[in-house]
Order: C-alpha cells, then structure tokens, then sequence
C-alpha cells in the first residue's frame, strides 16, 4: 500500500484530478485535463490485486465480483478521499481515482453566479446541475449544500453513490448515505427518506423514473431536492426528464414538473487565459412564463426562453461564454469551441446581437 500511497500522494501534490492505474503501464495522471504520465513502478498484475483486496470495502466486494466493476470512496489517512472506480480490462483489474478535495470551494473560487446562491436558498422544488461526466457537476452541488450549511438551519440527507464531499455540521444537520453502505439502493434510500425529517434531500444523480418520482413527491410536500443529471444544456434536460417514464406518462409527468421544478443549472467546463479552468453556465428558472411552457407542452420554445430571462437570473451558454469573454477570464477561440451556436456567438463578439429569443416566442 505505501506505494499506491506514494501515487496518491503525489497527484495531490501535483494538482492531478485523476489517476489512472493498470496492469503493465506507467502509472497516468490527468492534469489541466491532459493526461501525463508519471515516473513511478509499472503496475504488476500481482501488486493490483492485492492493492484490490485491501482498498475495496467489504459491502462492495460481493458487486465487484458479480459484475467485474464497482464504485466506492477511497480515504488515504494524511492524503485526502478519492472517488473510486475499480473495473476489469483484458481480464485485469484497473483503477480510475478522482480526488475529491476535503474543503468544498467556495463560489467565488469556483467561478459560479450569484444567483445559484439564491437557488439553493429555496424553501421547496426541483433543483438539477446538468452536464456531461467531468462538468464539474458534484462540485457545484457540494458549493450549493456547503451554502446552504453556513446560512440556514436545515435537516438535509444525502443519498451518494459514493460519498465525495464530507460535510460537517454547521447552521445545518447533515446525515450522508452511502449506496451499499448506509443503503442497498437509491430506491430503497428515497422510499424512506420522508420519513427521516429533512428538510433538504440530495440525491447524487437522477437515473431513471422511480428516483425523479421520488424527487416530485418529495417537492409536492414542500421539500427541497438537489441533484445532477447527464444532459448537455438546461432546455434538454427537460426531455431527457420525460424520458425516463413511458409514453402514458409523460403528460402527467410534465404537469407535475411544471408545478415542482424550480431551476436547472447546466455547466461546461472552459480553459481559462491561465492555464485554468472555470464553469461556463447556462440556467432556466421555472419562473411563470417558463411553467406555463410546460403545462403546455411548448418545450420547443424553452430554449428562447432562457434567452431571454436574463432579468430573471436565466442565460443561455453562448450568453455566459460571451460575457467570460467580455471579463478577460477566457479567449474568443476557447469560448467559440465550447459554444452551443457558434456562428451567434461570432456575430455577438462582432456587435450584432439577434434577438433570436424573442423572435421565437412571439
């Protein structure tokens, strides 16, 4: 174990997000999203399996067995937690370990908006950050709960697969449930949940029905739920939402959304002028014309109207990548790569604005 101490220890020093270990090649740390590897003894398949058997915790041994994959948190003592995928790859076990850093960032340092503050200050509704897998999602759901825990007086339950962030107590009470640990499933974690008392309930990822179920009954009962979802932009996810229930649904589905939804917050990681990175968000609030969208069955127009909601606290993506712009934080060729409508950016950066968004809704 001192070795694999010895690779923890240094990707932490070296300010690596990931690590990625496997059988007979060097050791890969990824840093400032490029991969790099690094000077350390070639795995041996030997030493993986006993690092294996020592790190994997016994509730998760049984899964890893049966479906030659597993997920699990990882605590090296003097180092710091790591998100934990063991998997198998030409029959050899492998290791994939994302560091999750023991303080939650704040907004400032993390780049996000004032109004997610607002957000997370909600009495009750649906609260989603969306994005693709390295968005940076799990870190701004932590930033919102690690507000929330400084200001307000709040029962909130965790449900995670695994664990990341470890909170401790502040203004706020938080209990964080483990799946296969704490819990033997989100299902079975949510269908008690009501009955634990909180006032908040994060639910590390929305997967199928049954947990977005879950989540509109507990809003319906003027609870507030926090959690992620995998969708490329706010409007989408919407669909991505209704996609989840059958056909027969859907409509109930969609009425019900539209009373319990309250934002959507999508984010797309951006390279920063030094050498960084920062978020680049695009958020819809369930505000009156946005409900009425829904109830009517008018998503097609979701997306101009977060165009136009500025005033309300929504922007689209090439909105805030025009605006990172604007600040010097990124360059025109970065936010241009990253933009949803590239061509409307260009023009935006040139001094033609086209209300688009209005256009459509009229």
């Amino acid at each position: 174990m001192e070795l694999l101490r010895g690779i923890l220890k240094a990707a932490v020093e070296g300010g690596a997000s990931d690590v990625h270990i496997k059988v007979g090649y060097p050791v890969v740390f990824r840093i400032h999203r490029q991969l790099v590897a690094i000077e350390a003894p070639v795995p041996t398949e030997q030493w993986m399996n006993s690092i294996v058997e020592k790190m994997v915790p016994h509730h998760a041994t049984k899964k890893l067995l049966d479906d030659r994959e597993v997920d699990f948190s990882y605590f090296e003592p003097g180092v710091g937690r790591f998100r934990t995928n063991v998997f198998q790859q030409k029959g050899s076990y492998a290791l994939a370990m994302r560091y999750v850093k023991t303080q939650v960032p704040s907004f400032e340092e993390l780049g996000l908006l004032p109004v997610l503050k607002d957000i997370a200050s909600s009495a009750r509704g649906i609260v989603l950050v969306a994005g693709t897998t390295g968005s940076g999602k799990s870190t701004t759901l932590a930033a919102m709960l690690e507000h929330i825990n400084a200001h307000f007086k709040k029962h909130v339950v965790t449900l995670e697969d695994p664990i990341e962030f470890v909170f401790d107590d502040n203004q706020s009470v938080i209990e964080q449930r483990e799946i296969g640990l704490d819990t033997t499933s989100f299902e079975s974690g949510l269908k008690h949940v009501l009955r634990q008392d909180p006032d908040i309930i994060m639910v590390g990822e929305m997967r199928d029905a049954t947990s977005f179920g879950a989540a509109m009954q507990a809003a319906d009962t003027g609870h507030l739920v926090l959690s992620t979802l995998h969708t490329q932009n706010a409007a989408q996810s919407i669909g991505r939402i209704l996609d989840f229930f059958r056909p027969e649904e859907r409509e109930q589905v969609r009425r019900q959304l539209a009373s319990t939804l309250k934002a959507v917050i999508c984010q797309r990681m951006v390279t920063t002028v030094n050498g960084g990175v920062t978020p680049s968000l695009e958020i819809l609030i369930n505000t009156p014309t946005v409900r009425k969208m829904l109830e009517e069955n008018r998503l097609e127009k979701i997306g101009a109207a977060i165009e136009t909601g500025r005033d309300d606290g929504m922007q689209t993506f090439n909105q805030a990548l025009y605006d990172l712009c604007k600040a010097r934080k990124i360059t025109e060729a970065e936010a241009l790569s990253k933009a949803s409508n590239p061509q409307a950016l260009d023009m935006m950066f040139k001094g033609i604005f086209l209300d688009e968004g209005r256009r459509i809704l009229q």
